[in-house]
């Protein structure tokens, strides 16, 4: 998905298939990372930030933000609060942010997680990653409202697929059948 703008590491497999004509998968856009798209891309969505709950790491969090520092410079840090037993447990800004997923919002009962991931800042602030947040790095515009359920608004969030690539892939199929039908 960093392909196509979205501040997301997500791979996904898309067939497009059509009889008659080409149609390929749209190209171009910039991508982002997970930071960035609250700073600078993904219209600007800084604000959010400051409205998250502040946070606690846990021990295995904290010991993930002491490894990165060991051997990097402080940058802003998304640390996984749940799931996952490989792979990185943190995401350095300028990287897109891990997949997300239904299941950071729920167990396997399907009971409400209250938290799945945390923001940590250089000057020491931490912050639980939003509802809001979590739609934004998925691709939602700012205007689509979520069921007030951390675990319904995260099954939304982790099962779709991303609506601003579909619109671009949309945007260009449309694109290609209206030069075919003219």
């Amino acid at each position: 998905m960093a392909d196509f703008g979205l501040p997301q590491a997500r791979r996904r497999l898309v067939l497009v298939a059509s009889k008659g004509f080409h149609v390929a998968l749209p190209m171009g856009a910039k991508s982002c990372g997970w930071y960035e798209a609250f700073t600078k891309c993904a219209e600007g969505i800084a604000h959010l930030i400051p409205t998250m709950t502040d946070s606690q790491l846990l021990s295995k969090q904290r010991q993930a933000v002491e490894q990165f520092l060991t051997a990097n410079e402080p940058t802003p840090l998304l640390l996984e609060r749940v799931g996952g037993r490989n792979g990185m447990k943190y995401k350095p800004g300028h990287l897109p942010c891990n997949t997300i997923l239904r299941s950071h919002f729920t167990d396997h009962k399907g009971c409400n997680r209250s938290k799945f991931a945390d923001i940590w800042l250089p000057d020491g602030i931490v912050k639980s990653l939003s509802i809001a947040g979590a739609a934004k790095l998925q691709g939602f515009p700012d205007w689509y409202e979520f069921p007030q359920e951390a675990a319904t608004a995260g099954s939304i969030i982790g099962y779709s697929v991303p609506p601003s690539f579909a619109s671009q892939l949309f945007a260009s199929v449309q694109s290609k059948l209206l030069r075919v039908t003219v």
